[in-house]
Formats: structure tokens, sequence, C-alpha cells
């Protein structure tokens, strides 16, 4: 696991670099001819952070994201992987499955969800999600990566990335202000589109990450990709 030298870098490096805010991803996938799809999208090119790049549905740990109770548990799996994680108590670990689940509901149309009490729902950036008494459901979306956005960017975020199969998830595909263009691609069609750096390693390991055996582990370390002195590092927690 990384040492606390990662966060002091941050915070006393060379340039200023905006604030690191918590922020959540979920990869939805399927198998679709007997090969490996997952659900990605185009920023679009006005975009503050990752113009054009094509990327997983995903954004920011919102306060109103701990708010919701009652809903499913996350699982077993990724409630054991992310209490190894450093500085994510259990309230942010359900937060940050919850902030993916939002995000992508927000920035595709799709949504994991199971019926619900209406008054379990905060009147704030959830209503749209419940509307038609839902509520999130969290239970599908295993714990699979960790990331921390470069210095010279202009916005910075502590990823956590899920996954989760795309029959968990309802509704049409639709784009947003956020994410163009989605659509259904298999990791070797990604290799032509313009791709961050930490997509195109979560692509050329999430059929590893999906195999029975090691989703299924709860002990399976999961990787913490950073950069430092302008090189990217991996940890493992």
């Amino acid at each position: 696991m990384a040492g606390s030298e990662i966060w002091a870098e941050d915070k006393t490096g060379r340039k200023a670099s905006p604030p690191i805010r918590d922020a959540a991803t979920l990869i939805l996938y399927r198998r679709h001819g007997g090969k490996l799809q997952v659900l990605m999208g185009e920023r679009h090119g006005a975009s503050a952070f990752l113009p054009n790049r094509f990327v997983f549905p995903g954004g920011r740990l919102d306060l109103t994201d701990y708010r919701l109770r009652p809903i499913p548990s996350l699982n077993p799996v990724s409630q054991a992987r992310l209490a190894r994680s450093r500085r994510t108590g259990p309230r942010k670990a359900l937060g940050l499955a919850l902030a993916a689940i939002r995000e992508t509901f927000e920035e595709s149309g799709l949504r994991l969800a199971v019926p619900g009490a209406a008054a379990a729902c905060p009147s704030d950036s959830w209503v749209s999600f419940c509307e038609g008494g839902l509520l999130p459901d969290p239970s599908h979306l295993l714990y699979v990566c960790r990331a921390i956005t470069p210095p010279d960017r202009p916005r910075r975020f502590d990823a956590r990335f899920f996954a989760a199969p795309a029959e968990a998830a309802e509704g049409a595909l639709r784009p947003s202000p956020e994410l163009d263009k989605l659509d259904w691609i298999t990791p070797e069609e990604a290799q032509a589109l313009l791709l961050p750096n930490i997509t195109k390693y979560v692509l050329a390991n999430l059929e590893g990450w999906l195999d029975p055996a090691r989703a299924g582990d709860p002990a399976q370390p999961v990787p913490f990709r950073y950069v430092r002195r302008g090189e990217w590092k991996l940890d493992w927690e």
C-alpha cells in the first residue's frame, strides 16, 4: 500500500495542483457474441476534465450519496476490499458505490435499482433516479481498481472503479451533457479511441478482474494507480 508521501507530494509539490476529490466510476459490462463489451462514451470537447476522451460513466462523490437509507447492502466482496482502502471508511465505501450508480444514470440513462419507499430518497440530485418508487441497488457492484488523477490536470480525483453486469441495469441509453456517443464496445475496439491512461489500464485488465475465482475473492488485492515524480506508480490495497 502506498505511503503518506503520495499525499504529501500533492500538497507540497513544486506546482500547486487542484484539490483531490473523491469520485467513482462504473464499468457496465456484458458478453455479446462471446466477447466482452463495456459501456463507454465520449466526454464533450468543452469539458474541463478529459475533453474528447472516451471513458466509463462516473463522477465525484456528493454529500447526498450518504443520505439514502434503507437500500440493499454493498456486496461482501466489495465491502472487504474497500475496508482495506486507505481513507475509505464504511460510510464512504457505500457512498462511493452510490455515486457510481447515480452518475451512470445521469450520464447514460441506465439505472441499477430496486423498488423502495419514496421517503428514503433525498429531495435533491436523486429525485430523477427515484421516480417510480425506485432506490439504488449497489449489491451488484464489484470494486476492482483505484486511481488518482495526475497533478498536472485542471481537476483531480481519487477515483474508485466498480464493475457490474449490464443485466443489472434497466433503461434506454441516452446521451447527456457529460457523455455522448454512448456504445457497447470491446476492449480491442476501444484501442482505436482517444483514451485516458487509466482507462487503457482498466480495459487491459478487466477480463482478469472478472474471472469468477478473482471476482469472488474478498482478499484479492486491488490495484492503486497514481503519479509520483512524473511517473505512473502501482501499489496494491
